[in-house]
């Protein structure tokens, strides 16, 4: 097993490459626009015995939108990773990050109080998300990357999309993954608990680090959240304190002081 050093080190090699990349998608647009029509053609269910923060605002609000359940699940998990109370430096609030005041009030919520009411937000999220999927007639590959970076930069009739669109869909369908990976193993959706690793300026950095540091976690989950700050902090999750343990032995073993 590498220790940490040579890990950072290689993760220096990389960056001449990715210069002046803020951020990029880790697969082509072509194949994100494929997996997302694969997911939409069978999104599967969430069933009721699995356990995450409001429910019943997400089930509600996807059933009103006429939406998987789990793609509100995964744009909360990678938003503000279920955390009503989360707020961004562009003024986003909230489960699912809606920008007051503009976009709150295009959805007709009039109080920065009201939009923090979680099943306010994640029906917000929802009414917003299905306005992006009309827009992008029925493309949600598109239709995520504008709920993120904008629909007004993003035409209905774009062939390719920004980078930084690109990256925000790929970010979010590493979320849906998760959720849907959760949803056939039969655990809760969130785990019982997350130890911070690692803190990266970049998204490229954090998901290279996460590729080269999982082999060696066995059954350990890796993942990387975008914060409110800009920043990129990758965690660890764990379900027992057994878990815990596990894991953090095996990150000390490479060099960590946690």
């Amino acid at each position: 097993m590498r220790t940490l050093i040579s890990v950072l080190l290689g993760l220096m090699l990389m960056l001449p490459a990715a210069a002046g990349l803020a951020r990029k998608a880790s697969m082509s647009q072509h194949e994100l626009d494929r997996r997302w029509q694969q997911y939409m053609s069978n999104p599967g269910q969430i069933k009721d015995a699995h356990g995450f923060p409001y429910r019943k605002c997400f089930s509600r609000s996807a059933a009103k939108s006429q939406l998987p359940e789990s793609l509100l699940l995964a744009l909360a998990r990678g938003e503000s990773n279920f955390d009503p109370q989360a707020r961004s430096s562009a003024n986003a609030y909230g489960l699912m990050q809606i920008l007051w005041p503009s976009t709150a009030k295009d959805l007709g919520i009039d109080s920065l109080q009201q939009l923090l009411e979680p099943c306010v937000n994640v029906d917000a999220g929802a009414r917003y998300i299905r306005q992006m999927l009309d827009r992008y007639q029925g493309n949600l590959h598109k239709a995520v990357a504008a709920y993120n970076y904008g629909p007004g930069r993003i035409p209905p009739g774009a062939e390719k999309l920004p980078s930084g669109a690109a990256w925000y869909s790929d970010y979010i369908l590493r979320h849906l993954d998760y959720v849907r990976q959760r949803a056939e193993r039969g655990g809760n959706l969130v785990a019982k608990g997350q130890l911070l690793v690692i803190v990266f300026d970049r998204p490229y950095r954090a998901s290279a680090f996460i590729d080269r540091i999982q082999p060696g976690l066995g059954d350990l989950r890796l993942d990387y959240f975008r914060r409110a700050d800009g920043s990129f902090h990758v965690i660890m999750q764990y379900d027992s304190t057994r878990q815990r343990q596990t894991g953090l032995k095996k990150l000390r073993a490479l060099g960590f002081q946690i």
